[in-house]
């Protein structure tokens, strides 16, 4: 099944980042999981990657995505810089 863009962000990537969405409302509240992921909306985060010697930076919101997510999908910023989301494999076949 083909990946699909879901929001149009067009973040450019920097190298030395790690790039990722999270949810915003429940960082504030440094929860480790998205408490209601139906309402709550998705944005584009980064953190400097760790290196020999040097430990990671501290996550920065870089860019709004403005979307739910929904169950059964993972997301994630593509090669363009956009959200992107595919099918989750769910068992075995």
């Amino acid at each position: 099944m083909a990946n699909e863009v879901v929001a149009n962000t067009g973040v450019s990537k920097e190298s030395g980042y790690l790039y990722y969405v999270k949810c915003s409302e429940c960082e504030t509240k440094k929860e480790k999981k998205c408490t209601d992921p139906a309402s709550h909306n998705i944005d584009v985060w980064r953190s400097q990657m760790a290196r020999a010697g040097k430990g990671g930076g501290n996550a920065e919101k870089i860019a709004d995505g403005g979307i739910h997510r929904e169950k059964g999908y993972l997301y994630f910023v593509d090669k363009a810089g956009d959200i992107g989301r595919a099918p989750m494999a769910r068992g075995r076949k």
